[in-house]
């Protein structure tokens, strides 16, 4: 499914641009993914709040650090930054520790939901003509024709009677965009590209309750290592709040489990930055994997052992808020390489999100029971989530397909008991809306089915 690797498991953080290193493309993207994310999120009719971020200092090296980030912010080109000493950070934020000496304040940092941005921008491809093909594995890229053309060998995946079924297909392409995040490596060999490498850094999280959610106002982050931005504690847009993540390089690209040392270095780390956070509140832990280059910056460009083939890769932090820009730099990178690139003239770039009851007035929740009784029917009790709700994501452009699909399209098995109520009830949604019999019902696609007979 389209938001299931890096997009489904990273901080939400749309970063002010501090971080990256002068002149970098990193830097670069950044600052102008951050400018135009608003105009993209109101597009998309995704939630988007600038809350602005604080990198906190405990000690006087810490604050060296602060400068330095100050110093290349400006650089950078980052707006209405500010040094605060102790007082004015603890007037703005009380439930900080005490311990602190002085933060680095950006106002233009914000949070989003990365999986909800980038359905929604599929959505509006799919609504603007593009084919989405999911559950299909690329095993081989072969240059026809003069190497005017690329034969694209794919493993297309199904369920068909409980059992998971392949076949092998064919696609034709004068043009490839690279873009699969931690394999970017693997799909860039298929065509004699061998000049960077992609290490997965794994970071967990811990995910609390709503009831902690108003904690803080703003992002909190401690100061950066070579490793990454450190122990965040923010508030997300669903109202939760998240801390995490921690940061090691690891080898297996699929490995996102947890364990007892990481999830107590995010304790460790939050409770530092924040001690009012109550741990007692976990709702649940995750980690996620970013794509580290061996270049340490994004790579995008054609590259230069196959024509008009455009690596996307290594688009790790702050990779989120950098996506619109990404989006632009490419099709110049696109142009450049030859494509003829034609506004359409009938382009739809706006995308209505699908009603939500837990947004809802009691007389609006009313009214839309009458109009549609399946709002009526709760599926999801702790994020409020709608039998309706459920079959509008299914039946969506770019809908989904499984019970992970509909959780990040809804909310639904978001919540307290995470999933521990509405399992069966969304797996019967989607036995009926796509025409499958129960065992063909999957978690997350592929052989993860969720039972294996009646």
């Amino acid at each position: 499914d389209v938001a299931c690797k890096t997009s489904n498991a990273n901080s939400g953080i749309v970063h002010a641009g501090y971080d990256a290193a002068p002149g970098s493309m990193k830097a670069k993207l950044n600052i102008r993914g951050n400018e135009i994310m608003g105009q993209i999120a109101k597009e998309l009719d995704v939630p988007f709040k600038r809350i602005g971020s604080f990198v906190i200092a405990f000690d006087q090296k810490d604050m060296i650090t602060i400068k330095e980030l100050y110093k290349r912010g400006i650089e950078n080109g980052v707006p209405n930054m500010k040094i605060l000493d102790r007082n004015e950070l603890l007037s703005k934020e009380p439930a900080i520790s005490d311990k602190v000496v002085g933060a680095l304040y950006a106002p233009t940092a914000g949070i989003i939901c990365p999986y909800e941005l980038t359905i929604s921008a599929a959505e509006v491809a799919v609504q603007n003509g593009v084919e989405l093909f999911t559950d299909n594995e690329v095993t081989k890229i072969i240059p026809i024709q003069n190497n005017e053309l690329y034969e694209i060998i794919i493993k297309e995946k199904s369920i068909k009677q409980g059992q998971e079924q392949i076949c092998d297909k064919k696609v034709c392409s004068k043009y490839i965009i690279n873009a699969a995040g931690l394999y970017s490596d693997t799909i860039a060999c298929m065509v004699g590209d061998f000049s960077f490498k992609i290490t997965p850094r794994k970071g967990e999280y811990l995910l609390m309750d709503k009831n902690q959610g108003k904690i803080l106002n703003s992002v909190v982050f401690q100061t950066p290592s070579k490793m990454g931005k450190g122990i965040l504690v923010s508030p997300t847009v669903d109202g939760n709040l998240l801390l995490g993540p921690t940061a090691s390089d690891i080898e297996d690209k699929e490995d996102r489990s947890t364990d007892k040392s990481g999830l107590s270095q995010v304790r460790e780390g939050a409770l530092k930055s924040v001690p009012k956070v109550n741990l007692g509140n976990v709702i649940t832990s995750f980690a996620g994997l970013r794509a580290v280059s061996s270049t340490g910056d994004f790579i995008i460009e054609e590259s230069r052992t196959a024509k008009r083939f455009i690596n996307v890769a290594g688009i790790e932090s702050p990779g989120l808020t950098a996506a619109p820009a990404i989006a632009e730099y490419v099709a110049k990178v696109l142009k450049e390489a030859g494509l003829t690139l034609p506004i359409k003239e009938n382009y739809k770039p706006i995308r209505k999100s699908f009603k939500r009851l837990r947004n809802m007035e009691p007389d609006e929740i009313e009214k839309i029971i009458k109009e549609n009784p399946l709002y009526g029917s709760i599926v999801c009790r702790c994020e409020k989530v709608s039998a309706a709700e459920i079959i509008d994501a299914i039946r969506r452009p770019a809908g989904a397909k499984t019970i992970d699909g509909v959780k990040r399209r809804t909310r639904a098995g978001m919540g307290r008991c995470q999933s521990g109520f509405c399992t069966p009830k969304v797996m019967q949604i989607l036995s009926h809306e796509l025409g499958i019999p129960m065992e063909e019902v999957t978690k997350s696609g592929g052989n993860s089915w969720m039972v294996t007979s009646k």
